[in-house]
């Protein structure tokens, strides 16, 4: 008797969301295009109803058919994006690769890059940060440049446009402190738009920051890994267009399996 097989969603599915596109998937890993508003934090931690690890686990044991059809007993993510940070975030699919891909940001060889509109006009074109940053004690859950007591962080920019008072920047992170892009703009004098924590408010407007584009070797196939998030509505939604090629074509990924 034939079997027919039934094509693996290309999307997660959560309560109250939009579903989550899949960008890239392979036999340890698995990327989504993450929304703004959800929290990366444990998935025991009760303060929010927006914790996407919980979440997701909540589906996965639920049996939802995005991760039964994959077989999917396990997912975690292994790096985070601000709350209200969107685009490429990667989960291990088993508790033993947690630490083995962990190690790739750890030791520098993930290529992290990021859009970011800020409110200003930058002196340079390309610049590389390199502010200690440090937690601010006059506010939990702030960080704050800090020349003395810091931890060293170190980014990379470059301006692809300007328009009226704004800039679109590609922001490349070499080390991974919290809120590292959004500390450097701002103590460079180039808050990001929408961060009330760093700048202002803008009510029109989310949080102008979006994880682009991840880059890495994957330690089990040893193959080239390159996943992209889409630009276009970001891009749109913040009034610019990109002028300058940055990146190359991407490699055809491997199938999921």
């Amino acid at each position: 008797m034939l079997q027919l097989r039934v094509a693996k969603p290309l999307f997660i599915e959560l309560p109250d969301c939009e579903p989550i596109p899949i960008l890239y998937e392979d036999r340890a890993v698995l990327a989504i295009d993450k929304p703004p508003g959800w929290m990366l934090v444990p998935e025991g931690w009760q303060k929010t109803s927006r914790n996407l690890q919980a979440a997701v686990i909540s589906s996965i044991t639920a049996g939802d058919f995005w991760a039964r059809s994959r077989g999917l007993k396990f997912l975690r993510y292994v790096h985070r994006l601000d709350a209200n940070t969107s685009g490429v975030l990667l989960f291990s699919k088993s508790q033993g690769a947690v630490s083995v891909i962990s190690e790739l940001f750890e030791d520098r060889k993930m290529e992290k890059t990021y859009l970011a509109v800020v409110a200003g006009e930058p002196q340079e074109e390309e610049w590389l940060c390199q502010f200690k940053v440090g937690s601010d004690p006059r506010q939990a859950g702030r960080m704050r440049i800090d020349l003395r007591g810091g931890t060293s962080a170190e980014t990379q920019f470059k301006v692809l446009d300007r328009q009226g008072g704004r800039a679109l920047i590609e922001a490349k992170p070499l080390t991974g402190r919290t809120h590292q892009i959004r500390v450097h703009l701002a103590g460079c004098g180039l808050p990001i738009v929408g961060d009330e924590l760093y700048g202002r408010r803008e009510r029109e407007l989310g949080l102008g920051l979006r994880a682009v584009r991840l880059v890495f070797v994957n330690p089990f196939t040893k193959r080239r890994v390159d996943i992209r998030a889409p630009e276009e509505q970001f891009l749109r939604e913040f009034g610019f267009q990109r002028k300058t090629k940055v990146v190359s074509k991407p490699e055809t990924p491997p199938k999921p399996q």
